[in-house]
């Protein structure tokens, strides 16, 4: 299978794997492809200038770093993702969930979240736990 982290599940899994559970982080491991948006890398990046992410600046020092160590590439927008983003009938206005939701729709990934709005969107494959 071929994976796409959402934001929060690279920030545990760099962080506080036993978020993850157990069964996701072996899937993951025996995945025939990691990837990691630069959506994310935006996310992070501003969720710690505007103070709403303790801990954040450890991971923009370190986001390669982090990247190599999931074995993971980064998956860069193209206008493409980011017009089937702003084109998506659905009502959830987080401009990121859109970003990644279009991104694993595009590609073909299977994006790994634990978030509830992102599963109950129909159309797209998710991993979650």
């Amino acid at each position: 299978m071929r994976y796409l982290l959402d934001t929060h599940v690279l920030l545990w899994l760099a962080g506080d794997a036993d978020r993850v559970a157990q069964r996701v982080r072996t899937e993951l491991a025996d995945a025939a492809e990691r990837r990691v948006s630069s959506a994310s890398a935006m996310e992070i990046a501003l969720k710690t200038r505007l103070g709403k992410l303790p801990g954040g600046d450890g991971v923009i020092t370190g986001w390669d770093r982090i990247v190599r160590g999931f074995l993971a590439t980064e998956l860069p927008l193209t206008a493409a993702h980011m017009l089937h983003a702003g084109a998506m009938d659905w009502p959830h206005r987080d401009p990121f969930d859109r970003m990644l939701l279009a991104q694993a729709t595009i590609e073909g990934l299977v994006l790994v979240t634990q978030d509830r709005r992102i599963t109950a969107y129909r159309g797209i494959q998710t991993l979650t736990w």
